[in-house]
């Protein structure tokens, strides 16, 4: 600030402006430098690696060879990777639609609990939660066991004929399988953070429309989702990312007895390419790929957060 801006305020009567620092921007530099080193050489590695040949002799120290976009072509012109991308993004967006209508459902119905009933409920959310993913695997496959499950011994005892039903040798069961408990860990999550936005929402504006006559389906529309709109927006946006890429669960079911080619998504597509198949240069290409479809997938949600910013 140059000394006559400082008196043409002082004459104006305008407070002096703050003068600029770059200490703070300084301070940034460390942590703005790890994050770029902890996500950009994995990022740029593994783009380097979908141009290259690279298997089981590369492993062993053989030099890799660049093939440019070769990996590109022939996952373009392989009708498998196709179907597996039309399978994971089917299932991505029914689980994360119906993650998204339990658990502001959930939500919703914890508002009009009485606090005990909304406390007990809560640490049942929470434990399902918390429970890891394993242990929450192991109890679900049991669940839908072939000769012990409970599942099939409830379906046959109302009259059913699932004694023997085997749930994850059939894809379409296998994804029903999948989805149960892929929603079922995940519904916590958007319960807790709706309920924590909901507590935001103004009950005089509530009050206010019940007595101009507006019913409890009016209210949630004009009143109780656009304020809980921004909250919304981020949750779906985490949703169709973590379900899109969607691993230990379908793993750890085709190795209990799921059909591995008929059950693939991109996730275990990209394990068995590389870990499995040792081909590491087209499981690079793979994921490449998975990520600019993250990122066309998630591409309105970040736009509406944007144009929700400027317009708040």
């Amino acid at each position: 600030m140059t000394d006559m801006t400082v008196k043409a305020d002082a004459e104006l009567g305008r407070p002096p402006k703050p003068r600029r620092s770059v200490l703070p921007y300084l301070f940034l530099v460390p942590a703005v430098a790890a994050l770029g080193l902890a996500l950009g050489y994995p990022l740029v590695r593994q783009l380097m690696l979908s141009f290259q040949e690279f298997g089981l002799q590369q492993q062993f120290g053989k030099a890799p060879e660049w093939i440019g976009l070769q990996n590109y072509r022939d996952l373009v012109t392989d009708p498998y990777l196709w179907r597996v991308t039309l399978r994971s993004l089917l299932f991505c967006l029914v689980n994360a639609g119906l993650t998204l209508l339990i658990g502001v459902g959930l939500a919703l119905l914890m508002r009009h609990m009485s606090k005990s009933v909304r406390i007990l409920v809560q640490t049942g959310l929470l434990l399902a939660w918390a429970m890891p993913v394993v242990a929450t695997l192991t109890v679900w496959e049991w669940l839908f066991d072939t000769q012990y499950g409970v599942i099939n011994y409830l379906l046959t005892g109302i009259g059913l004929d699932y004694e023997g039903h085997s749930w994850l040798l059939q894809p379409l069961s296998f994804f029903f399988v999948a989805t149960v408990i892929v929603v079922w860990m995940s519904v916590p999550f958007v319960a807790f953070t709706v309920y924590a936005a909901l507590t935001q929402v103004s009950e005089d504006m509530e009050e206010a429309a019940e007595i101009d006559g507006a019913g409890p389906f009016q209210r949630l529309r004009h009143i109780v989702l656009p304020t809980i709109r921004p909250v919304l927006l981020v949750v779906g946006l985490l949703q169709i990312i973590w379900d899109l890429r969607v691993f230990t669960q379908i793993y750890i079911l085709q190795e209990a007895g799921g059909t591995t080619r008929d059950t693939n998504l991109l996730g275990t597509y990209i394990y068995r390419l590389g870990i499995g198949g040792g081909k590491f240069g087209m499981a690079a290409a793979v994921a490449v790929f998975m990520l600019v479809l993250t990122v066309i997938l998630t591409a309105p949600y970040v736009r509406s957060m944007l144009k929700q910013e400027k317009e708040d």
